[in-house]
């Protein structure tokens, strides 16, 4: 049997894991190993690579993605799909090993539906896909933004200033609520539940009255903040092949409402690409082995259309239509409790 494996979407800390994981299974049990290049747009081109184990043994401890990715979507190109389809068959895959996000395998899913053996590992920082607790990379992203969150409340105290750190999260305010929890953020502010700029000018206030000079709000690039009626959000109209916009800077609008309205010193940061890079954690390492593991193990046993997931800390399988149904998002109560350290 001959797998294919593709990573699509923005790359995550350990998907070199799982791709060591999903080759080293793979032989194990007999099966020849096929990378494919730069996601999607490898099976479009026939850029692929063999590999054997001798080839990854090195590395599942490093960031970024040994096959490289892209955000290459087939289903916007004509006769993508059918070319996709007709290449599998070139290569003579048996079966093609998906790790992506909701856009990645959102394809996965329509090219399950017409016909192709294919299964699904989850891998999105913002661990926004149902069906699976965690996704690869989110722990390393949230380890980063927590560590920047340490080190820029130091200079913000020295300094009495607030400092805004923006993570990312364009539905979705997973890293942000993760990081500003961890790292005792006096705000954190994330798209499923928007605030208005009044609560956020409050709470500051009412800081500086009782000697707390310097604060950290944490805020997740796809929150929105609310001035009357009108909603405050940051992106520019360049989108991607998947019609999502590039999101970043709702940081630097909070930064300056909150200097002109309340007269009060504030910072941006914004770490961005920072939250992807680098290599990952312990946790983000054993994850992406457990799951590729997993889909490999999938593969055997010809359970198309599903993708491995991760539920209370066992390894089991989901529907791919499932896990794409509906987005995770940070639950109400989740948040509510996060509001008792506000302030």
């Amino acid at each position: 049997m001959k797998i294919g494996i593709l990573v699509g979407g923005g790359d995550a800390p350990g998907l070199n894991a799982a791709i060591k994981a999903a080759v080293s299974k793979a032989h194990g049990l007999g099966f020849e190993a096929l990378g494919i290049k730069s996601g999607w747009a490898g099976l479009l081109d026939l850029d692929t690579q063999p590999l054997a184990p001798d080839d990854v043994e090195e590395i599942h401890s490093r960031g970024g993605v040994v096959l490289y990715t892209s955000r290459t979507n087939p289903l916007k190109i004509e006769n993508g799909p059918r070319k996709v389809i007709d290449n599998i068959k070139k290569l003579k895959l048996h079966a093609l090993v998906v790790m992506g996000g909701e856009d990645t395998l959102s394809v996965a899913q329509k090219l399950y539906e017409m016909g192709m053996p294919i299964v699904g590992v989850p891998k999105t920082i913002d661990n926004d896909l149902s069906g699976t607790d965690y996704s690869i990379g989110f722990d390393t992203a949230v380890a980063i933004a927590t560590d920047a969150i340490d080190r820029l409340r130091t200079t913000a105290e020295a300094h009495h200033r607030i400092v805004i750190v923006e993570v990312m999260g364009r539905n979705t305010g997973w890293i942000a609520l993760y990081a500003g929890l961890a790292g005792g953020a006096n705000l954190t502010l994330i798209p499923e539940f928007p605030l208005g700029l009044n609560q956020v000018y409050d709470l500051l206030r009412k800081r500086q009255k009782s000697g707390k000079a310097h604060s950290i709000i944490a805020v997740a690039e796809g929150a929105k903040v609310f001035k009357e009626k009108e909603q405050i959000i940051m992106a520019s109209e360049e989108k991607d092949e998947f019609g999502h916009p590039r999101l970043g800077g709702i940081s630097r609008v909070l930064e300056g409402l909150i200097q002109e309205n309340i007269g009060l010193e504030a910072r941006s940061v914004i770490l961005g690409h920072l939250q992807r890079g680098g290599s990952p954690t312990a946790f983000d390492r054993i994850l992406a082995m457990r799951l590729a593991t997993k889909a490999v193990e999938l593969v055997l046993d010809r359970r198309w259309g599903e993708m491995a997931s991760f539920k209370a800390c066992d390894v089991v399988s989901v529907a791919l239509k499932e896990a794409l149904k509906e987005r995770k998002c940070v639950p109400q109560e989740f948040y509510e409790m996060a509001k008792t350290f506000f302030g």
